[in-house]
Formats: C-alpha cells, sequence, structure tokens
C-alpha cells in the first residue's frame, strides 16, 4: 500500500509534534513537514506535494479557512480540519466544509488538547481516507451556491406542484405520515445534505430522518445551518419528537436515533446504548427501527461516508416492508464507502450523481 504524505499545519509547536508524532506511528502515514500558519502552509503544500493536510482553524498571519480556500482554488489537496467544540468552533468547521474540508477532528479539550490522545486512531484513519477523497468532487461543490436550483432537468417545477398540490392539505401539517425519507452519510456528509436537503421544497409530503457521523457538539450546528439555507424545517432531534411533513430531523451526535408508533403519531427516541460499526448514531440502528413500522413506504438514502453503516440495516428493512433505497455515485462521492456497500449488495433501486438525489427521492415520494 501507497505510504500517505502528510503536512501537519498548526500555529502551536506542541500540537505540531503531538499530531505529527501520533500519525507517524502508523506504518501507513509519513509525515513529510509541518508549517507554523496558513502562509507557510501554503508554501510546504508547493514544495512538499502532500498526499493530505491536517490544518487548524485558528493561526496568526493567515488562518486556517483563508488558507483552505486558496488551497482549493488552486492546488486542491485533502483537508482535514481540527476543531474546537465551541459553538464558534463548529459554526468554522461548518464553513471549512463549504470551502473544500474532506473532515474534520474535534479536539477534545478546547484549543490545546493535552488529551488529544483519545481520538488517536480517528485522526490516523480520516486522514488515510482523506488521502483517497474525490478531490475533483470537492472542488466541484465548493464552487456551487449556497441556494441551489431546486430541481433538475427532466423533473419540472410543474410537475412537482402539481404533484403536491394532490396532498398538500395533508402536508402541512400531518403528524401521520405515510411516507418516510431516511439518509445516512458520514465523511462529506454535510456537503451532501446541504445539496439534497436544499433541492427538496418545504412542503414536502414526509418526514426527514438523517444520521449524519459526526461528534456531539457539531449536530446542533449542523441542523442551525441546514435550516436556515433550506425551505424544510431542520432540527436536531429531541426524544419525544413527533414526526411531521416538511421536517428534517438530524440525530444528535452520541445518540443513536430511532422511531416508533404512539397511537397515531411517529415518536422519536434516543437512546446511548452501545455504538455500531463504531458509531454513536448509527445509520443501522436507524434503519432497523424504521423496518418495525408497518404501513409506511420509506424512502432510504445512503450518501457519502468510508465503512458500510447503513447496508445491514437498509436489507433488514427491506425484508419488512415497502422501501426504496437511493444511493450517491461513485462521480459524486466524496468517500465512496457506504454507497459501494449498498450498491454492490444490489440493494440500491437508484444510483444517483449528487445533483439528482433530491430528484430521485420527489420521485419515488
Amino acid at each position: 500500500m501507497k505510504t500517505v504524505k502528510v503536512l501537519v499545519v498548526d500555529d502551536s509547536a506542541f500540537m505540531r509534534k503531538l499530531i505529527a508524532d501520533f500519525l507517524s506511528e502508523d506504518d501507513r502515514i509519513q509525515v513529510v513537514g509541518t508549517a507554523r500558519n496558513g502562509e507557510e502552509g501554503l508554501r510546504k503544500i508547493k514544495e512538499l506535494n502532500p498526499d493530505a493536510v491536517t490544518m487548524d482553524v485558528e493561526m496568526p498571519v493567515l488562518n486556517g479557512l483563508e488558507t483552505l480556500k486558496i488551497i482549493m482554488k488552486t492546488m486542491p489537496v485533502p483537508v482535514v480540519m481540527l476543531s474546537s467544540t465551541t459553538k464558534e468552533g463548529a459554526e468554522n468547521t461548518f464553513t471549512a466544509m463549504e470551502y473544500g474540508a474532506v473532515d474534520f477532528i474535534a479536539k477534545p479539550s478546547g484549543p490545546i488538547s493535552l488529551d488529544l490522545h483519545k481520538i488517536k486512531t480517528e485522526l490516523t484513519e480520516k486522514i488515510v481516507q482523506a488521502s483517497k477523497a474525490n478531490i475533483k468532487g470537492l472542488v466541484k461543490f465548493s464552487a456551487i451556491g449556497k441556494k441551489p436550483a431546486v430541481l433538475q432537468q427532466s423533473y419540472s417545477k410543474i410537475e412537482l406542484c402539481q404533484s403536491m398540490q394532490i396532498s398538500r392539505s395533508a402536508s402541512i401539517s400531518s403528524s401521520n405520515p405515510r411516507k418516510l425519507i431516511c439518509i445516512g452519510t458520514s465523511t462529506g456528509g454535510p456537503r451532501a445534505l446541504q445539496k439534497v436537503l436544499c433541492d427538496l421544497p418545504g412542503n414536502l409530503n414526509a418526514p426527514v430522518l438523517i444520521v449524519q457521523h459526526m461528534p456531539a457538539g457539531f449536530t446542533k450546528s449542523l441542523a442551525s445551518r441546514l435550516n436556515g439555507l433550506s425551505d424544510l424545517s431542520v432540527k436536531e432531534a429531541e426524544e419525544g419528537d413527533i414526526l411531521l411533513n416538511g421536517t428534517a430531523y438530524i440525530a444528535p451526535g452520541g445518540f443513536h436515533l430511532t422511531a416508533a408508533r404512539s397511537g397515531k403519531d411517529l415518536v422519536i427516541h434516543l437512546d446511548d446504548s452501545p455504538p455500531r460499526n463504531g458509531h454513536r448514531p448509527s445509520v443501522d440502528v436507524m434503519f432497523e427501527s424504521l423496518g418495525e413500522i408497518s404501513g409506511i413506504q420509506k424512502i432510504a438514502v445512503i450518501m457519502t461516508g468510508m465503512g458500510a453503516d447503513g447496508k445491514n440495516g437498509l436489507m433488514e428493512m427491506k425484508k419488512k416492508g415497502e422501501v426504496k433505497a437511493i444511493a450517491e455515485s461513485k462521480e459524486t462521492s466524496i468517500v465512496f464507502g457506504m454507497p459501494r456497500a449498498v450498491i454492490e449488495s444490489g440493494l440500491a433501486d437508484d444510483v444517483q450523481n449528487i445533483e439528482r438525489i433530491a430528484e430521485s427521492i420527489l420521485k419515488f415520494v
């Protein structure tokens, strides 16, 4: 296997050494250099041609966000950001994702993390995966506007209005949905979710449940950000939420999300049972719980992400009811792990580039 060459960019000498030491302990990784700020980082990228870069956000001379913008415009390379778990840190993280970062690592203790060793495994795995990322997809997405066009090519606004008017009265406030959209994603997911949710209409005749692999402290900011960009209502899921059409619920970091009937309503439940596939929330756990709900058509969507979370849950869900499954294509997936697992298992009813996933959802709805 090819050794992954990594450049570490951080203004803290302590953090540069700590990160470099952690990465160097993995046989798959070679740290080829370090840089103290974004300006030096840009010079080192040109000089060393790394396969991946770790970058802090707050740095003197040229901060991480501005550096990232320049990298993606002039010499694209996979970047993993290091972020604090503060509200400001979370907002900067999603800005970095928008600019083209592959992924991020949450520092356990803020800007100077003496216990960064807690995430050593996560750091090395994300760097290895980042080195394989679809860099063309990252560059393409970073050029997309914040409020993309709602529909694509063959699915016209007139057709959408006609189809939505049929059940408009039910879609406005129904807490007894007949269809349910469930989305699972991981690395590259915030970008993919932004594209898909912004392409769906606000009067969507179904609720949307979302598992995005992300640590606690970030999912609330993600929901708030997407709520401001999408015509849908988007919120971080809470225990006891009643599912409403036209609303998207994002599983909070650190909790599995499930749903079950309560009278005529469908209600969200959260729990902190052990991680599945190394994840909490897990797509498999959500899909399996939805498979137990009868009388509702499910539209399952698996998008960019490493691993295979979602495949087994989708298999179980398909055994128990009517399910249409959509997988993101290799062409637009930042990491083609989760969609590949679904496609190669023969579970996907449709495979689409990210630009057409909302269109595919609407046809099934």
